[in-house]
């Protein structure tokens, strides 16, 4: 149980802290003058000053904020920042940067784990070896068996089972020829793959060319150096990323159902759960999370850094900035979308864990 608080602390104050960092970091590089950079909300549990900034760690680890100096239209600036430090005085491009620097820390965050994973534990993949042959499919037709080790595919290697299934998936119903070994004999089928209908991630129907044979599930680790990881960190962050933005639009055209999503009690539960898995399955999870929080503050919902680089954006086209009104208006449109977000988060939140003790 301490394990699994511990686990679920450090997971969300380190990903807060990154994302935070990258506004500091930035905010800094520019020379603008920070006041504060607390680590959660609520009551403050430690504090200290270096310099002009105060650090400070407060009780609810549900978030976290740079304070920077004249960041408001506003605020009144300390007599102790010159105006060359003012957040607000500075030109838009720069402030542009300060801002994305906090998303941009998640996926470089998400990087940083995968990277270090990868190097550690590699690469885990799934063998070419068939596990079962639906019955009338093409793949029995021609003649495949449990047990066979696919080779190649038109004469391309198939290290693994993924590169198979991409590859009949793209050959458009086509005939494809495959080697595989047998008993320590290789064999050549040449077989023609049928559309069928199948569920994506997403829960959405698609016809897609299959031959009818299933994985046996054998799987292999494959040692990778620290180039090889790093480079395959690069594409593992862009799929997460890709997979997000594709599931909020599926949100938004109601393809996935609004009872999906999750708040603070589901990803407590979720860090809790791969706590008791090991420690690797805690880093993956935090990076999966670390670029759902990148993807999500980039929306450009006012309120979130993805609004703020939409009025930046604004201010540059129109050699203006936008005007007050508007952007108080467009502030509290954000506010009330995120309160009403966080609320029907809670509610299914809540309905899960009800849900489960009813059994």
């Amino acid at each position: 149980m301490i394990e699994s608080i511990l686990a679920v602390a450090l997971v969300l104050g380190g990903l807060i802290f990154f994302h935070e960092l990258g506004h500091f970091i930035a905010a800094r590089a520019f020379g603008m003058g920070v006041t504060t950079f607390s680590l959660g909300f609520g009551p403050k549990l430690l504090g200290f000053t270096r310099g002009k900034t105060r650090y400070i760690l407060s009780a609810i680890p549900l978030g976290g904020y740079v304070q920077l100096v004249a960041q408001d239209p506003d605020d009144v600036a300390p007599d102790d920042f010159p105006p060359e430090t003012h957040f607000r005085l500075r030109p838009a491009w720069q402030r542009m940067i300060v801002v994305a620097a906090g998303p941009l820390f998640n996926f470089f965050l998400a990087w940083l784990l995968f990277w270090g994973l990868l190097a550690a534990e590699g690469r885990f993949e799934m063998l070419p070896v068939v596990g079962q042959v639906q019955a009338d499919s093409p793949a029995a037709v021609a003649g495949l068996a449990p047990g066979d080790t696919v080779l190649t595919i038109d004469g391309a290697p198939v290290p693994n089972w993924d590169t198979l299934a991409t590859a009949i998936r793209g050959s458009n119903g086509k005939a494809v020829t495959l080697t595989v070994n047998r008993d320590g004999k290789d064999a050549v089928f040449t077989l023609t793959p049928t559309l069928r209908t199948v569920k994506n991630l997403f829960g959405e129907e698609e016809s897609v060319p299959l031959v009818g044979i299933v994985a046996s599930g054998k799987t292999r680790t494959v040692p990778l150096g620290p180039g090889s990881a790093a480079s395959e960190a690069v594409k593992q962050t862009w799929n997460v990323v890709v997979v997000t933005y594709t599931g909020l639009l599926k949100l938004i055209e109601r393809v996935v159902p609004l009872d999906s999503i999750g708040g603070p009690i589901m990803i407590a539960q979720m860090v809790s759960k791969q706590a008791g898995e090991g420690l690797g399955n805690v880093v993956a999870l935090a990076a999966l999370i670390s670029v759902n929080l990148g993807v999500l503050n980039l929306l450009p919902i006012p309120v979130l850094d993805g609004g703020h680089l939409l009025f930046y954006a604004l201010e540059i086209i129109m050699r203006k900035p936008v005007s007050p009104r508007m952007r108080q208006l467009s502030t509290k449109i954000g506010l009330a979308f995120l309160l009403g977000l966080m609320i029907l988060a809670t509610v299914n939140d809540i309905r899960r864990q009800l849900s489960v003790l009813n059994g």
